[in-house]
């Protein structure tokens, strides 16, 4: 992202992309930066309002809608930060990917809908074909979280940061930004990589004893030499064992972090990034994940905000 990172804030009228949009609309204002909200209106609506009394009606009423809910998620007091609004035609994810090209937006800021049975509602949902493309950062959203009522409640929704890292070449670039934006934000930042289990013989039978430990020595090596690479403040170090998806839940719920930010990874068998850990995390963990895509090492994340807003 971004020294004033502009934020694209994608929303369907529910009560989860009203908290969507209260935590876009607090990023916007803690860093100073450009708001845009865009409705996606279906094809199938604009050629029944066509055939009924001009699709430019439809426009102006969606319009209007989103005026409408933007200025009630702030209720009873006024937004504090002005907005551009967007309305456009078509199938969700592709609109939001285009007007985020078109509007060299920095970070997109959505919900993911559904509170039980989530891993079912996320896959195939308009959230995960956004990330399974997306060029820019994207922050998604809990569906029970109601979002920041102003951007001095940014650093408390957030608290504590865990990023996890798999020390792959990608790491590097994502552990600056999370180192960054904990400094902007000024909280405490946890890196955390999860050792899977050995899925095959046990060590023991292959003259292994030792082999949980020298992989353990070897990911603590590696650590070092990241973290020496690129963070200036060294943040605090955790190494767990289990599942990714689930230790990095159980650890942001241990340690109280209402953020989470790790990298998107492409699968040639699966497709664009499809079953990665950050999707089965998002599926799980129910707290802010903000997903990097591949290919942005050198991402800058944002400055620090004026004083006046910490």
């Amino acid at each position: 992202m971004n020294v004033r990172p502009s934020v694209l804030c994608p929303i369907d009228f529910s009560e989860t992309a009203r908290g969507a949009l209260r935590y876009a609309a607090a990023i916007a204002s803690y860093f100073q930066s450009p708001l845009t909200v865009l409705a996606v209106n279906d094809p199938l609506l604009v050629e029944a309002a066509e055939l009924a009394s001009g699709a430019s009606h439809l426009a102006e009423d969606t319009r209007r809608e989103v005026e409408r809910f933007f200025a009630q998620a702030f209720e009873p007091a006024a937004p504090y930060v002005e907005a551009r609004f967007e309305v456009a035609i078509g199938k969700p994810a592709p609109e939001i990917l285009r007007i985020s090209r078109e509007c060299a937006c920095d970070l997109i800021v959505m919900g993911s809908h559904g509170s039980t049975g989530f891993r079912k509602l996320f896959f195939g949902s308009t959230t995960e074909r956004v990330l399974r493309e997306t060029l820019v950062p994207v922050l998604v959203t809990a569906p029970a979280d109601a979002g920041p009522m102003g951007p001095a409640e940014i650093p408390k929704a957030v608290r504590r940061i865990v990023t996890p890292v798999d020390l792959s070449g990608g790491s590097p670039g994502h552990v600056e930004t999370a180192c960054r934006i904990a400094a902007a934000l000024d909280v405490p930042l946890l890196l955390l990589h999860v050792i899977e289990p050995i899925r095959s013989i046990p060590a023991a039978h292959l003259g292994l004893p030792n082999l949980e430990a020298e992989r353990r020595d070897r990911a603590e090596r590696q650590m070092d030499s990241l973290l020496a690479s690129v963070c200036a403040v060294r943040p605090e170090e955790l190494i767990a064992y289990g599942e990714p998806a689930e230790e990095i839940a159980k650890v942001a719920s241990d340690r109280d972090a209402g953020l989470i930010i790790m990298g998107l990874h492409s699968s040639p068998l699966l497709g664009p990034r499809m079953g990665s850990v950050t999707y089965r995390v998002l599926c799980v963990a129910h707290r802010l994940v903000l997903a990097l895509p591949p290919g942005r090492p050198d991402t800058p994340s944002p400055a620090a905000p004026p004083k006046e807003l910490r």
